[in-house]
């Protein structure tokens, strides 16, 4: 494959959900050409100015323009605002000479895919969501390069490929790493660990659940790596319950674990099926499902179960989790089934891809 320096626009801006695939398949992209010239699109809204450049990509920030997922007094406005952000879009395209767009969906992704196709340049579409969000929904009737994480993502020229994720997450030998991790977070070689998160910002139903479990947990000689979220606070007073505000390399906290309690976004889901460590997922109640959906696969192998969020208490962890806990080989049986779900070469897979159309859509020299 020819590999010379291909000019690349990504475009997945404003949460981390879209924002950290998009880095992740920059980096595959990378990895694969490192002569890449790679820039990323971004608005000053969300999380964009602090982790794109955190990565070490250019970013050039254009208008926000939310699509409204109903008819509403926004939705008037939509067109003006649309047509500045494309206008913007338009003119980091030309000015990096862009030979090829990948959009990840957000508040970006349909301007620059707009722009792009006024331009004449190949669009590629990556969706991480079971349920695609309006941007993508759009943006896939203007390509046939269209990839998503699961068979189950119905969206127009879908092919699965998975989430792109970090090396450091695809790389992961969760048995070897094991005993490092239990001393990187003060906890006992032996005996299960349970994983409990709610993600970056915290999920106060799972703290609650797991912290009024505990007296159970350790009577049953299960240890707990609790990460609250730096808004949150949990009391605990016994070296077998680790109470963490937030960890920066989760890859230690899925080493250090046989089992986690945790929300399903997209991008837990894929993780965790990377590394083989099945959970209880706990979807958000207030996101139309979408997380449910994305929990779906792994639960349907038996690589995780599925616990609404106000079915989770200390007396469900009991009588549900506890079992499992305490079980060695029913946990190896379920990490195997989640492995079996998980697409850890989705960040090369997809880059492979859009080298190849880039060349195919290369001008002659």
């Amino acid at each position: 494959m020819d590999t010379r320096a291909p000019r690349v626009v990504v475009a997945g801006g404003h949460s981390a959900g879209h924002i950290e695939p998009a880095m992740n398949f920059a980096d595959a992209l990378r990895r694969l050409a490192p002569a890449a010239e790679i820039t990323a699109l971004g608005t000053v809204r969300g999380l964009d100015t602090t982790l794109i450049p955190a990565r070490g990509y250019p970013l050039e920030l254009i208008p926000p323009v939310p699509l409204p997922r109903k008819a509403t007094w926004a939705l008037l406005r939509t067109p003006a605002r649309l047509r500045d952000s494309i206008r913007t879009a338009g003119a980091v395209l030309d000015q990096v000479q862009a030979g090829v767009v990948v959009g990840f969906g957000g508040y970006v992704a349909a301007p620059a895919c707009l722009a792009a196709r006024q331009r004449r340049l190949p669009i590629v579409i990556h969706e991480a969501n079971i349920r695609p969000g309006a941007a993508n929904r759009m943006a896939a009737w203007m390509t046939p390069h269209v990839y998503t994480a699961s068979p189950d993502v119905r969206l127009k020229n879908g092919t699965a490929v998975g989430i792109p994720l970090r090396p450091a997450i695809t790389g992961l030998d969760r048995l070897a790493t094991r005993e490092a991790a239990r001393r990187r977070f003060g906890l006992d070689p032996d005996g299960p660990v349970l994983l409990v998160t709610g993600g970056s910002q915290g999920a106060t139903t799972i703290n609650a659940a797991a912290a009024g479990a505990a007296a159970a947990l350790r009577a049953a000689g299960v240890r707990v790596l609790h990460i609250t979220g730096p808004q949150h606070t949990v009391e605990a007073d016994d070296p077998s319950y680790v109470v963490l505000p937030f960890v920066d390399e989760m890859q230690y906290a899925y080493a250090a674990a046989d089992f986690a309690i945790c929300r399903s976004g997209a991008m837990t889901c894929a993780e965790l099926a990377a590394v083989g460590l099945p959970a209880a997922f706990v979807p958000l109640p207030d996101r139309g499902g979408e997380q449910r959906l994305n929990a779906g696969p792994v639960v349907s192998a038996g690589g995780a179960l599925l616990v609404d969020d106000a079915d989770l208490t200390p007396a469900w962890i009991e009588s549900a989790l506890l079992p499992i806990l305490t079980d060695p080989a029913r946990l190896a049986a379920m990490s195997a089934r989640a492995s079996a779900t998980g697409a850890p070469d989705a960040g090369i897979v997809l880059a492979r891809h859009v080298l190849a159309i880039a060349q195919r859509h290369r001008p002659a020299r």
